[in-house]
């Protein structure tokens, strides 16, 4: 098992209070970051780097602020990534395809938002190639390695952006997710990653990949953390069509989070699928880890509620065997069309398939979808939240390369209708095999119950008990 020790924990309340201690400067926290990329093992977690020079100036800015001002930015001097879907001003974006690669002149709102809130760019990390895939192996600038053992996956597309949080390089990332990508790398990193409702944040200045699906996602070493970053990133925006604010009754604060009534101070329901429903692919110890965060649920006020997954898994075909993946190559059409060469061969058959869909196609799965839907949603008359394995196992990046198609399907099982269904999900920590590879646990739940999920997640993570990513380091009681 691969960890790196540190001796700076970048979690946001040990961060902030080292800068309130006077401990560190965030001038003197850049260094060391720069020092511990410098030293990584794997170069792959980066596909472009801010110069420290820059990144030192702004830190420079910071410290010469008033406390007054400096006190007003939430994440002051907080260090973190973007995945390189999501433009940053001056900087290329390429999508993991460097032949497309365009740089912006604009950042995409989420950045802006995170930037006049004092945090600090460090850099735009590694994905999938036009974040197609759940592996983390498709990309040009090389598969991005598990930190725990290099010779398995660390999940995708978002996989630079997972790496570089539980490696200890960033205190949070950015990724996105249409089919499971902010989620299925938390579980093999061993950090939390939130999917919000659709639209809660901003896609404007994000290179889509399924324009009505895709969500902005959190990585984040603790769940409070990624709640303070998306009550940061949250709200609606003029620039993006599919933007929605919360709604007025779905309070997203703190202290709502804390006392929620469905946190361990009350009880709550949690479903979960039929035991023939389960698929760990032969993964005895992921099964094992799942029944494990079960009966913790359980300990901490949950009623544990079998449903009929059948329905979700029928939605979840749809992503990837329906004309769902004509919209990846509407998205690149042009490019497409023009420049097939410069596709990794894995993506190019992907979309070659998405060009067969007709229009007709489109409407019949709309239609199937939407049968689908009122099927589901006497579910959460039931159940409170739905709770399943982050991804049923892991493999290596070997496996992966020699049967790409297959595998990244399974990683999708627990994933893929969660955006079709309009659903939020959070990914926590939940042990590790025997070998000393990660297993995750996802919470899901209905439209803007994003509070709901942070308030059990909250108590879970903390009755878990793991440490925080890769770090070597104690989970913040």
């Amino acid at each position: 098992m691969t960890q790196t020790t540190t001796t700076q924990s970048l979690d946001l309340a040990a961060l902030g209070k080292a800068y309130g201690d006077g401990a560190v400067l965030p001038t003197q926290l850049i260094e060391m970051l720069y020092s511990r990329i410098a030293a990584h093992p794997d170069p792959n977690v980066w596909i472009s780097l801010l110069p420290q020079t820059e990144v030192m100036a702004e830190a420079q800015r910071l410290e010469a602020l008033s406390s007054d001002k400096a006190a007003a930015l939430p994440l002051y001097g907080i260090p973190f990534a973007v995945k390189d879907n999501i433009d940053v001003a001056g900087m290329p974006t390429t999508v993991g395809c460097p032949d497309f690669a365009y740089t912006p002149e604009k950042s995409a709102t989420v950045v802006e938002k995170l930037l006049s809130a004092g945090a600090l760019l460090i850099g735009k990390t590694n994905l999938d190639q036009f974040a197609t895939g759940l592996v983390g192996t498709r990309s040009p600038y090389g598969p991005v390695s598990n930190p725990f053992n290099p010779a398995y996956i660390s999940g995708g597309s978002s996989s630079g952006s997972a790496v570089a949080v539980a490696s200890g390089l960033v205190s949070f990332a950015l990724g996105t997710d249409t089919a499971g990508s902010g989620r299925v790398p938390a579980g093999y990193t061993n950090i939390v990653g939130l999917k919000p409702t659709r639209g809660l944040i901003s896609a404007a200045g994000v290179f889509p990949a399924c324009r009505t699906l895709d969500c902005v996602s959190i990585f984040a070493l603790t769940v409070d953390d990624a709640s303070a970053v998306l009550r940061v990133c949250e709200g609606d925006d003029p620039a993006d069509a599919y933007s929605r604010m919360r709604p007025a009754y779905a309070t997203l604060t703190e202290e709502a989070i804390r006392v929620h009534p469905r946190s361990s101070a009350a009880p709550f329901r949690f479903g979960i699928p039929q035991p023939h429903q389960l698929e760990f692919f032969e993964n005895s110890e992921y099964a094992q880890l799942y029944v494990e965060g079960l009966t913790l649920l359980e300990k901490l006020g949950g009623e544990r509620v079998e449903i009929d997954f059948a329905p979700l898994t029928a939605v979840a075909n749809l992503l990837y065997e329906g004309p769902w993946v004509a919209e990846r190559y509407a998205a690149v059409k042009e490019f497409f069309d023009a420049r097939p060469d410069a596709f990794l061969p894995i993506i190019r058959s992907i979309l070659e398939k998405a060009k067969t869909y007709s229009a007709a196609d489109a409407f019949s799965a709309q239609y199937r979808l939407e049968a689908l839907r009122r099927e589901v949603a006497p579910l959460w008359a039931s159940i409170d939240i739905l709770v399943l394995p982050t991804a049923g196992t892991i493999y290596t990046i070997a496996e992966v390369q020699a049967d790409p198609l297959a595998l990244n399907s399974n990683l999708g099982r627990y994933t893929n209708f969660a955006n079709l269904l309009d659903m939020c999900a959070l990914a926590l920590p939940n042990g590790f095999e025997a070998g000393g590879l990660p297993a995750g646990l996802t919470l899901l739940a209905p439209t803007f119950a994003e509070e709901r999920l942070l308030g059990i997640g909250r108590d879970f993570q903390r009755r878990r008990g793991l440490p925080l990513g890769a770090t070597g380091q104690i989970f913040p009681f």
